[in-house]
């Protein structure tokens, strides 16, 4: 704990075997692997492979992933992964309806030039069940009022995306990808937040070539 701020988490813990996108790990005696560390016979002591998908659970999405030009996981700039950020209540809006900008007006006021964005659905006790992907969906009028008129660098949400269900080649993702704006989907647990703005920190993989990668998606609050 940093003294003076509060930490939450805003990711959900991954089960290997149990989640949508697939998570398989596999357990090895570390010896069985590289025998020059020796083991003594009963002793714990493993490494484990890990096979997931780049978009299990709690993830973030870089330009790449739309974009063959954009940023991966590792050229992505770490000092635009961690920063001030904004946190909108949309709970009114229910699966299928779309977020217009009269939505964000009411809470705009709070989102400053530069900010990350967090939209909150409500939507993260749906997680790894059958209704996962019931959402709301950002439009592209309310998209470009953040990107162009609040110059927004980031948006999430707490559900499976921002996207309306179906729409071919993603067209939302496509317009903040081609502007090298990265998208956080599955977010957790802000509702724990306290506060409407708060310190965002993203800490994602380095992985040269990566589209997207599982977060431990993290929110410091001031006391």
């Amino acid at each position: 704990m940093i003294k003076g701020r509060r930490l939450v988490d805003l990711s959900h813990v991954l089960i290997p075997g149990e989640e949508e996108y697939h998570l398989r790990l596999t357990t090895h005696n570390t010896d069985d692997l590289y025998p020059q560390y020796r083991r003594d016979e009963g002793v714990w002591y493993i490494l484990q492979d890990i096979e997931m998908s780049s978009h299990c659970g709690t993830h973030i999405e870089f330009p790449y992933h739309h974009s063959k030009d954009g940023l991966d996981a590792a050229s992505f700039p770490l000092s635009r992964l961690m920063g001030d950020c904004a946190l909108l209540d949309l709970r009114h809006r229910g699966p299928n309806e779309a977020v217009g900008v009269d939505d964000l007006l009411g809470s705009g006021e709070r989102v400053r030039e530069g900010d990350m964005v967090m939209l909150w659905f409500d939507r993260s006790h749906l997680y790894r069940t059958g209704r996962s992907h019931e959402r709301p969906y950002l439009s592209m009028e309310a998209a470009r009022w953040l990107v162009e008129g609040r110059g927004v660098t980031l948006i999430g949400s707490d559900a499976s995306g921002i996207e309306i269900k179906g729409a071919p080649n993603q067209p939302i993702h496509q317009y903040l990808m081609d502007r090298g704006i990265p998208i956080i989907e599955f977010a957790a647990n802000l509702g724990q937040l306290s506060r409407g703005r708060f310190t965002l920190l993203v800490p994602a993989l380095a992985v040269r070539g990566l589209d997207s990668c599982p977060i431990r998606l993290l929110a410091l609050e001031d006391e």
